[in-house]
This record gives C-alpha cells, sequence and structure tokens, in this order.
C-alpha cells in the first residue's frame, strides 16, 4: 500500500515531507527545492495535496501545490504512487510552474 507520509527526495535532490495525512487523504507539508534551482534563496515552502483513496486502488493518484515563500509562484504537481515488486515506493509525477505576470500580455510566458 502506497502512502505519502514520510521524506520523499527527487532524482535532482528535491525534498518533499509530508507531516500530515488525513483519513481523508488530505496532506500538507514543506518542500525543499534542489540544487538544481540555483538560488540560495529559496526556502523550505509549504504544501498541501490530496491522495486518492488507499483503500479503493493500492497505487493511488495524488496531487499537491507549493507557495513559493520568497518568489510569486505557485507549482503544482500531478502524479501516482507506485509500488515496487520489492516493496519500495515511487511517485512519478508531472509539474507546472506559475509566476504571475505583469500584465495579460505578458501571460504567455508566465507558465512553465
Amino acid at each position: 500500500q502506497c502512502l505519502l507520509s514520510g521524506s520523499w527526495r527527487s532524482d535532482t535532490g528535491c525534498r518533499m515531507v509530508v507531516s500530515i495525512l488525513g483519513k481523508d487523504g488530505r496532506f500538507s507539508g514543506s518542500y525543499l527545492p534542489g540544487p538544481a534551482a540555483g538560488s540560495s534563496e529559496i526556502l523550505t515552502s509549504p504544501l498541501e495535496g490530496s491522495q486518492q483513496d488507499t483503500g479503493l486502488v493500492p497505487q493511488p493518484t495524488f496531487s499537491f501545490t507549493v507557495h513559493w515563500r520568497l518568489r510569486v509562484r505557485t507549482t503544482a504537481f500531478l502524479g501516482q504512487c507506485y509500488v515496487g515488486t520489492n516493496g519500495e515506493e515511487t511517485l512519478h509525477a508531472l509539474w507546472l510552474l506559475r509566476e504571475a505576470a505583469d500584465s495579460p500580455a505578458e501571460d504567455w510566458k508566465a507558465t512553465r
């Protein structure tokens, strides 16, 4: 059974810590970018999300958002938790980063 509570590290060194996982599948925690982020100003930022009911599916989907502390941006993650034949849990996710745009004309370059 795949549960998100605990600490996770990405291939690029980012770290996600899920500190609270409710019975309803909602969770909160913190996110710290890895060295690839390239800035010493980036601090641990809060995250909130939800996970599919593990009673319904053993390898649940999940989503969460990170609200960056020092920058005007939000990142959304959407993925699934997999359990390998050896029992090891891994997360596979896609993400979108949205920065604040100065005007509607600048909107096109605000999402990565």
